[in-house]
């Protein structure tokens, strides 16, 4: 049965879910030998605090699919980087994966800002690179990297996720700056 999600601004009383969101997404990375990315800490609640104050924190709840319809299931942290809406975090719960509920709060992220969409993710794992290129990203060669991705990667190789190979990908707008629709 497929899920149809509600999405809303983040509130003050979802953030601790949000971070167990967080922590059962990085599960499945286990399975890939990426224990480091799966024993990571979610977002500091001041993190997520500080993107729901900029109105740039949006949950997913699945109404009818649980014993509370409001209870967030997926999250989505964003903030404009150069000409560019930058999707800092996207994270669906695995008892919620599959039902398109990331990808909504995506389109959504695309419809209200109006911008093309970047982010930064794993090249090689499934439902991270080979997923977004399926929605419309592209990966991003060196040289169209603009200062602010560049100053994201340089600070996630601080951070040591470049142990597995990363991109930086974006979506563009669709000519007269529509979101770009892709095929269900």
């Amino acid at each position: 049965m497929r899920m149809h999600p509600r999405i809303r601004p983040a509130t003050p009383a979802d953030l601790a879910t949000l971070q167990d969101i967080e922590r059962a997404a990085g599960e499945p990375f286990r399975a890939l030998g990426m224990v480091a990315i799966a024993d990571d800490d979610p977002p500091t609640v001041e993190t997520l605090d500080r993107f729901r104050r900029a109105g740039n924190a949006w949950v997913a709840t699945t109404p009818g699919h649980g014993a509370d319809d409001d209870a967030p299931v997926a999250y989505l942290l964003s903030e404009q980087v150069d000409d560019a809406e930058h999707i800092e975090q996207v994270s669906v719960h695995p008892r919620a994966a599959g039902h398109r509920i990331g990808r909504a709060l995506i389109e959504h992220t695309a419809d209200r800002t109006r911008r093309p969409l970047t982010l930064t993710t794993f090249a090689d794992v499934p439902w991270n690179a080979p997923y977004y290129a399926r929605i419309g990203f592209r990966v991003l060669d060196e040289a169209e990297l603009t200062p602010g991705l560049r100053k994201i990667r340089a600070h996630e190789a601080e951070l040591g996720l470049d142990r597995w190979p990363r991109v930086a990908m974006r979506r563009d707008l669709a000519p007269g700056g529509a979101t770009p629709r892709t095929a269900p």
